[in-house]
Parts: structure tokens; C-alpha cells; sequence
């Protein structure tokens, strides 16, 4: 049998660290929890969330070529029904949409800002938060890099 991504199966912790724990997996493999793939919420001490020996359920998140295997016990769980909602016009992810006014806001003729509908959501976790905040600052990196070197006319030589 082989492990597919997405898959979810049992296993057996069989070595805890202090970045993760090791769970052995059907056919002798065996497979890394990071610690922040343990449960929904932050863990500073794994060791208050596995024992050695311990069934877990898992999903296998990654396998890469040298065939380690990535897994997650959080994303094997069911998620809370505060996640399941729609996530709502900005993704659910806590930030405005790039755009060319300030803040993300809709400009009206008078040149105010409109006051945003309240919206509820569900609060991004701080994983979400972390990869979305990276994204932007890459893609606003990338504009001012862009933007400098036509402003100084710089061209390459080779």
C-alpha cells in the first residue's frame, strides 16, 4: 500500500523531540508531526499533547523525495463549525484586499471612506495569518524592486 497525500491513518508515537513526534505507520514507515500540526491551538510543550505509545489519527500532508513523510494530527480532526462558515468576501483571513485606495477601502464621490458592513467571521488562524502576511510582503517587495530599478533606469550588462 502506498501512502497518498491526504490519506488519513492510524499510527503509533513512537519518539517525541521538541519539534514534533514520530509516529510509526503501516509497512514499517514512519512519519514526522511538527509540533504545530498537533492541535488547533498553540503547543508549547508537545509532551502535554502525546505520550509514547499513543494511537493517533493522522493525515499525511506531504511526502517528499527522499520519502519522508509529513503529517498532521489537526487536520485529521474534524474542524470546529466556527471554521466551517463561509469565509466571506476577504477570504476570512483577517485582511483587506490589495487595492489601489488606502486601507483596502471603497472610495465614494466625495472622496471619504465608506464605512465597511459588519461582518463576522471566524478569526484566521495564526498559521493563515502567518502565510497571508508573507504572500503580501513577497508580492509588495516585489512592486518596489520593480518600481526602483525603472525609476533609476537600471539595466543589466552582461
Amino acid at each position: 500500500m502506498e501512502l497518498a497525500v491526504g490519506e488519513i491513518i492510524t499510527g503509533k508515537v513512537t519518539g517525541i523531540t521538541k519539534f514534533g513526534a514520530f509516529v510509526s505507520l503501516p509497512e514499517g514507515k514512519t512519519g514526522l508531526v511538527h509540533i504545530s500540526e498537533v492541535d488547533q491551538s498553540y503547543v508549547s510543550d508537545i509532551r502535554d499533547h502525546l505520550t509514547e505509545g499513543q494511537e493517533v489519527k493522522v493525515k499525511i500532508i506531504a511526502v517528499d523525495d527522499n520519502g519522508r513523510v509529513n503529517l498532521s494530527i489537526k487536520k485529521a480532526q474534524p474542524r470546529p463549525d466556527s471554521e466551517r462558515r463561509s469565509s466571506g468576501r476577504n477570504g476570512g483571513n483577517g485582511y483587506a484586499q490589495r487595492s489601489g485606495n488606502k486601507r483596502g477601502q471603497p472610495r465614494t464621490n466625495g472622496g471619504t471612506y465608506a464605512a465597511r458592513p459588519a461582518v463576522k467571521e471566524a478569526p484566521a488562524s495564526f498559521e493563515d495569518k502567518l502565510k497571508h502576511f508573507m504572500q503580501d510582503s513577497e508580492s509588495r517587495m516585489a512592486d518596489y524592486r520593480h518600481n526602483i530599478d525603472r525609476k533609476n533606469g537600471s539595466r543589466r550588462r552582461k
